[in-house]
């Protein structure tokens, strides 16, 4: 066998277990289909969308990725990383709710069973209490005084070195052994790629030290082929890999694989191979997709003596009820795509009600459309707001005749048309002297949008409740194991990367007791 572990992806579920199993003297390969990024890779603003962008079809080899489905529009990320290229870096632990529900609630005691993995998770990415509030973070805190939440307001904990900025120092984590770095200057670029080295991405924790360790990264592959060896699995695997965007096909075997691609990743090809090389897969591939029931509200204000791009990503959080809670996010000055993907805030159960009220607000208010469309520097004036609930609903994710389709599985379909943040939004809006704006495939469609995508290989106590144990191994296969997103089997309802993190290093300890005991890597 080339390898013991080969696996899928290098995000928050890839790295960690890639560096742990790494350090056990295992031999181990990890398959990134996006590219390797430097802090001088990074663009400088959203608008260069060749840097920013994954659009492989386009020859766009960036790291921020859109994918429109029926009922929702995905945000996520690509590249030696994952997500941690691009999300706001915030690394909260969900409530009580999330760990006794889903399919996975009557496995385990979730809560105290993960809290020492959320501990050294938190420790790996270097979490800390965010220090400095911007003019968006003053807001919030405005407004949680307005709701009466001011006790519900507080700074995030997030993933940021910060240190004295423009100075680089040893590695400030791993006793020296990770990175040199630098700490934050607050300019609010933390996704568009932080260009200078202060934000905490798995390529200076986990993964820096799992290649430390030997762990070897091929990005720019794709997996497109798994195939048992043995009866299902026991003799290990056949990976077929292919370079993105090229055609050749090369073979890898190894004695365990791991698919950690995140949901646009691992499901699709879950769904695919369950056609061909993988057919005891469960039926329930695909299903228990969630969202975290969230809306995205840009906010556009007509008062220029604030930056609101001033800040980390997320700076702080107010919990509006016992179910929800908003956040302030923000992009670096001058990044102002996402003007061009912007349509006021509506509702309205119907097409033809949408673009009527949408033209009713244009012709009702031209002035203050025109403004905020043609504002002079969009991110220094937009403040961009993140409602979640952990109310669940779930979508089941299947392969169409048009490629991957959505359904509605559980609950009712997910909408962007949240009333309650909407009211807040409006309330916000007051504070700033703003506009509330949403994308079009909201206003217009009612499709929702989310940057936290979970769910499709969900844990259950056998094929007919789940995908994998819970202890993520696939049911129907040995030494064949999911550990990403895509296994979240419950609405976390705040950002889900601590949480994937700390179910990676539950895993990954679970891997090192189940291979020791049965010597099945000797």
């Amino acid at each position: 066998m080339e390898y013991d572990f080969v696996i899928m992806g290098s995000g928050f579920g890839g790295s960690i277990t890639a560096m742990r199993l790494a350090e056990s003297g295992y031999k181990v390969l990890l398959a990134e289909q996006g590219r390797r990024f430097t802090p001088a890779d990074f663009p400088k603003r959203n608008w260069n969308l060749v840097k920013w962008l994954w659009v492989p079809g386009l020859r766009f080899y960036g790291f921020f990725r859109i994918r429109l489905f029926r009922h929702i529009t995905v945000l996520a990320g690509a590249g030696v990383g994952g997500g941690s290229l691009v999300y706001a870096n915030t690394l909260p632990v969900p409530e009580s709710v999330f760990f006794t529900s889903g399919s996975w609630k009557d496995l385990a005691d979730w809560e105290q069973e993960l809290q020492p993995h959320y501990g050294t998770a938190r420790q790996m990415l270097g979490t800390k209490t965010n220090p400095k509030f911007g003019p968006g973070d003053e807001a919030l805190e405005r407004l949680s005084q307005i709701i009466g939440k001011r006790d519900c307001f507080h700074p995030t904990e997030v993933a940021v070195f910060f240190g004295e900025p423009e100075q680089k120092v040893v590695d400030p984590y791993f006793n020296g052994e990770g990175p040199d770095r630098e700490g934050c200057r607050f300019c609010g670029g933390c996704m568009v790629g932080c260009r200078y080295n202060a934000k905490n991405t798995l390529d200076k924790n986990y993964l820096f030290l799992a290649e430390k360790a030997g762990a070897r990264v091929m990005d720019r592959t794709r997996v497109v082929d798994v195939r048992p060896i043995g009866k299902s699995g026991s003799g290990g695997y056949r990976i077929a890999v292919k370079k993105t965007g090229g055609f050749k096909r090369q073979e890898i075997e190894t004695k365990a694989f791991i698919f950690s691609g995140g949901v646009l990743g691992t499901v699709p090809l879950l769904l695919r191979l369950k056609k061909s090389s993988l057919p005891d897969l469960s039926d329930l591939v695909g299903a228990g997709i969630r969202t975290n029931n969230e809306a995205l509200i840009g906010v556009v204000s007509k008062d220029k003596t604030k930056k609101f791009s001033e800040g980390i990503a997320i700076g702080s959080i107010v919990h509006t009820d016992e179910f929800s809670h908003l956040e302030p996010v923000r992009y670096p000055s001058g990044s102002g795509f996402w003007r061009l993907l912007m349509a006021p805030m509506i509702s309205g159960r119907t097409l033809p009600g949408r673009i009527g009220r949408i033209l009713k607000d244009f012709l009702v208010h031209p002035v203050a459309n025109f403004r905020v469309y043609f504002t002079g520097n969009w991110a220094d004036r937009t403040q961009i707001l993140l409602f979640m609930q952990t109310r669940d609903s779930t979508l089941r994710l299947s392969r169409g005749f048009f490629g991957l389709r959505t359904r509605v599985e559980n609950g009712t379909a997910p909408s962007a048309f949240i009333p309650e943040a909407q009211m807040l939004a409006t309330d916000y809006a007051r504070i700033i002297d703003g506009k509330p704006l949403v994308l079009p495939t909201e206003s217009l469609f009612g499709i929702p949008t989310t940057a936290h995508i979970l769910g499709g290989a969900c844990m259950g106590k056998d094929s007919g409740s789940g995908v994998i144990d819970k202890n993520h191994k696939v049911f129907g296969y040995e030494n064949l194991f999911i550990i990403d997103g895509s296994a979240i089997s419950a609405n976390p309802g705040v950002n889900p990367s601590l949480t994937i993190s700390a179910l990676a290093e539950r895993a990954a300890q679970k891997l090192l007791e189940q291979y020791a005991e049965t010597k099945g890597m000797d």
